[in-house]
Formats: C-alpha cells, structure tokens, sequence
C-alpha cells in the first residue's frame, strides 16, 4: 500500500531531478572562454563572396552572442537594407565599404567600427575594387529570442 510517506518522497525526489535537469541543460548550452583559429574556420562560399561562422551560442549573461565574418567581392551587397531587433557591429579588416546607417549611406575603410542599433534599417556594400571582409559581431538579451519567436 502507498503511504502519505511514499508519495511525499516520490514528490521530492521528481523535484529534486527536474531542477537538476534544468541547472544541467541551462549550464550545458553556454559558451565557455575559447579561442577561434582563422585558419581553422572554414570559408563558406556564397553568392556574394564567402563567409566565415566562428560561433553562435548562449553565453552566461546573453541569449545568444554571434560572430562570423563576410567577405564581399567588388560592387556587392550582404543583403538589401532590412532590420532586425538584434544589435550588430562590425568591423572593416580590409577593402572600402558602404554603410547605410541612421538613413545615409557612408564610406569607410580599414579599421572603421560601425554599431547597427535595434530595428534601425541598415546594409552593407563593397565600393571598392578588391574584396572587402569584416567582423559581425551580434546579440541577443535575455528575453529577446523568446520574444521573436512569438512574433
């Protein structure tokens, strides 16, 4: 026969075991210090130009934090102008860019860091005459990813 006993110790215990899978799997999933080797990420070839994923991932304090890098051939666009709640910067490695940002189009090189802010339209595209790369570098806070898969 099942006491009061039993069921208060079959109660316990699935308690004690659900809030372990929870620690585990939200521990689980969050990216740890690393290094990313250039040499070691493989270059993507895309219509555009190629592109390099290095991560993508929750972190101990984001929903989820993104890196990859895109290489644009001479006269092409990462994409048309669009937004997005998720904050970008990037980052100019090399060749001339053309950045729509806060409704102008601008012009900048080499070492040049632009920061997208949320739902602002922006893009990006090579006016030079050799392949321009760049760092993206995007976020999500706590909340947000939850939030657009609603929307």
């Amino acid at each position: 026969m099942i006491t009061r006993r039993d069921i208060g110790i079959a109660l316990f215990t699935m308690s004690a075991t659900l809030a372990t899978v929870a620690v585990t799997y939200s521990q689980g999933n969050v990216m740890q210090s690393s290094i990313f080797d250039w040499q070691q990420i493989e270059a993507k070839e895309t219509p555009t130009g190629f592109s390099r994923r290095f991560f993508r991932g929750a972190t101990a304090t984001l929903d989820e934090l993104e890196c990859h890098v895109t290489t644009l051939k001479p006269g092409e666009a990462s994409h048309p102008p669009h937004k997005h709640p998720e904050e970008e910067i990037l980052i100019i490695k090399e060749g001339m860019v053309e950045s729509l940002v806060n409704g102008q189009m601008k012009r900048v090189g080499p070492g040049s860091v632009i920061f997208q802010a949320s739902n602002q339209m922006h893009n990006i595209k090579n006016v030079g005459n050799v392949p321009a790369t760049y760092h993206v570098f995007s976020w999500h806070s706590p909340g947000m990813l939850k939030n657009k898969a609603k929307n």
